[in-house]
């Protein structure tokens, strides 16, 4: 890969780029700053046949001990800009969801409160319709400009998006990377939004760790019941497996206490399914995404 692509390592531990702080290393890691530089990397992936996947801040990702075959893409800091007019908001893939929500609060603009907590990037937001607190995504995405594989530049609609929990159609119908996306909000009182933020900010410091590296919810939510409970009431919590542990704080969150392998993680997840499947007959689902050599 040429320098005009932006930056480019090789062989670079993903453990560094995810909120787990676990991951082997990606084949090439390519962080292109601007449209034209991705749309460079994907013509040279083509090109070349080799396997790719974009990452956003890694959150909501467990990557494999042997790590990833191929090229992943890491949206640079020229994908994090910001505009805004009215009650419609334009950002880039790149920017911080929890910077965002923070930023449009003060403004006085609503619908973005649920996401005061959650560490990823607009891109990867879009990308699995993230959500929390009874709301998501799909709620204020009026549309979403997608790079696909063939190095073409679309703005998908709401409805095109296909939003559904926790997906979209850019998981595995049509795979592409979020680069910048319209939110629709709505006016609201500055002080009323700012303390649904607060609010909101202080449940999840409450209910979830934040003192270890984490990937965020492991399990999707069976409804009616919930992945957390129903693994607290199976006396899971605190439950390890090498250095992966079942949180104390919220059962479906798994804690890296330090030198924990993703190996170790997927042992745990896999105990947590036989445990419940056993107890309640339920198989539970992973939310959280599952990348890498196998």
């Amino acid at each position: 890969m040429n320098a005009n692509v932006g930056k480019v390592k090789r062989n670079e531990p993903l453990a560094n780029y995810t909120t787990i702080k676990i991951g082997g290393p990606a084949d090439v890691l390519v962080e292109p700053n601007d449209v034209e530089s991705l749309k460079k990397t994907m013509e040279i992936i083509r090109k070349h046949g080799v396997k790719w996947r974009a990452i956003g801040r890694g959150s909501n990702l467990l990557v494999s001990d042997l790590g990833i075959e191929g090229v992943v893409i890491k949206l640079g800091d020229g994908f994090a800009n910001l505009f805004i007019n009215g009650t419609e908001v334009t950002v880039g893939g790149g920017y911080s969801l929890i910077k965002l929500a923070t930023i449009i609060s003060k403004e006085g603009l609503s619908g973005l409160e649920f996401a005061g907590g959650i560490p990823g990037s607009v891109g990867g937001a879009v990308y699995m319709n993230a959500g929390a607190h009874g709301s998501d995504m799909s709620k204020i995405v009026k549309k979403a400009q997608i790079l696909f594989e063939d190095g073409s530049i679309e703005w998908l609609t709401n409805e095109e998006m296909e939003f559904s929990y926790r997906t979209s159609v850019l998981q595995h119908k049509r795979p592409g990377i979020c680069i910048a996306a319209v939110l629709q909000l709505k006016e609201g009182k500055r002080e009323e939004i700012v303390a649904e933020m607060q609010k909101n900010k202080d449940y999840r410091r409450e209910t979830q760790p934040w003192n270890y590296p984490c990937a965020g919810s492991i399990f999707r939510n069976p409804l009616p019941n919930y992945a957390g409970k129903l693994i607290e009431t199976a006396g899971l919590k605190g439950y390890s497996i090498g250095g992966a542990k079942i949180s104390e704080q919220h059962a479906n969150f798994i804690v890296n206490t330090g030198n924990a392998k993703a190996e170790d993680v997927l042992n745990l997840i896999q105990h947590v399914k036989n445990i419940i499947h056993k107890l309640y007959g339920i198989h539970l689902e992973t939310e959280v995404e599952i990348i890498g050599r196998k």
